[in-house]
């Protein structure tokens, strides 16, 4: 009860706060420039000046706070040692280059990258195009879904009792362990089969974002022009080649965004390996790996900045990317 009132009270404080910073600094800008008088033209130009910045300001200090000031102060402390006290330079990121966990990582992300968002996009294309075709293609599309409105966290706890084991001759509760043993085989420990149990991770994030990439391709699919349609299908272009010849091409573009989105998604993965493996059996990932680090044990703060600062020179130039590719779309 008391977290509901301390939410409550959060969400009606933010929304009055927000309305109090823009009736205030309306307010002051228009007493310091009033809009009447011999200079009203002036003072109304120079509070057009303000005005914006006022309105951005709370945003941009935010930012600064939580993201710009973060970033320098990781960066920073990854040149630190492991209490942050003594400076050692790059000796955090040499030891990156031969720890078998951090290679261990990399591989893992690597696998993560090539096998997560192709498989996501290819199901949420696919997802969109069937249910676009059928009469109950809206509530399909809603199940589909649905699992993004599932947290990490609560989708791996899911998937943790699909992947159950019972020792042999028990009942098995797992969902997929049930169907291998009705086959006549015995149960499997899955989460500990090396190499395989990452792909059993990756299923986890596919069935999330598979919703994702459906809801965007389709919007994408219904955006294109029926007369190329049309053309093709009197050019005798039958269901396969209407598809991927006339219709993926064009949205293209819009494939290519959904793909990098999920590829920053995967770059950042951490809940799903934590819950499940916690980075046993070697499902380490690079994020779980940086949390080790940080605040397990005795907290190493240079090795774990190290790993943040490779984790954001990962993402950022597939998320610049993004951005200019989606600002190019909107054009």
């Amino acid at each position: 009860m008391e977290q509901l009132l301390f939410a409550g009270g959060t969400i009606v404080a933010g929304v009055f706060g927000c309305v109090a910073w823009f009736w205030g600094s309306n307010w002051v800008l228009d007493s310091l420039y009033p809009p009447r008088g011999e200079d009203a033209g002036r003072n109304i130009l120079r509070a057009n000046m303000i005005r914006p910045w006022l309105f951005i300001g709370p945003a941009v200090l935010f930012l600064a706070l939580y993201l710009v000031y973060p970033v320098i102060n990781s960066a920073w402390r990854s040149l630190m040692d492991a209490d942050s006290r003594d400076f050692v330079g790059l000796d955090n990121y040499r030891w990156l280059m031969g720890d078998a966990k951090f290679r261990e990582s990399i591989f893992n992300n690597m696998l993560w990258l090539l096998v997560v968002p192709a498989a996501s996009t290819f199901f949420g294309l696919l997802a969109a195009q069937v249910t676009d075709r059928i009469r109950w293609g809206n509530a399909a599309k809603s199940f589909i879904f649905m699992p993004m409105a599932i947290s990490f966290v609560g989708a791996g706890v899911i998937w943790k009792f699909i992947y159950d084991y019972r020792a042999e001759g028990q009942e098995q509760i797992g969902l997929l362990n049930a169907i291998w043993t009705s086959l006549g085989n015995p149960p499997e420990t899955w989460l500990t089969l090396l190499f395989w149990n990452n792909f059993f991770l990756m299923a986890v994030l596919i069935w999330i974002q598979t919703g994702f990439a459906m809801v965007i391709l389709s919007a994408a699919l219904r955006g294109i022009p029926e007369e190329t349609i049309e053309a093709a299908i009197l050019d005798g272009a039958n269901s396969w080649q209407l598809f991927f010849k006339i219709k993926v091409p064009q949205i293209w573009g819009t494939i290519a965004v959904v793909w990098t989105t999920i590829t920053i998604v995967v770059l950042k993965v951490f809940d799903i390996v934590f819950v499940m493996t916690n980075g046993q059996w070697g499902t380490q990932v690079l994020a779980n790996l940086m949390y080790d680090w940080m605040f397990r044990g005795a907290p190493d703060y240079g090795r774990g900045s190290a790993i943040a600062i490779v984790i954001m020179a990962l993402v950022t130039p597939i998320m610049v990317w993004n951005i200019r590719n989606a600002r190019r779309e909107m054009l």
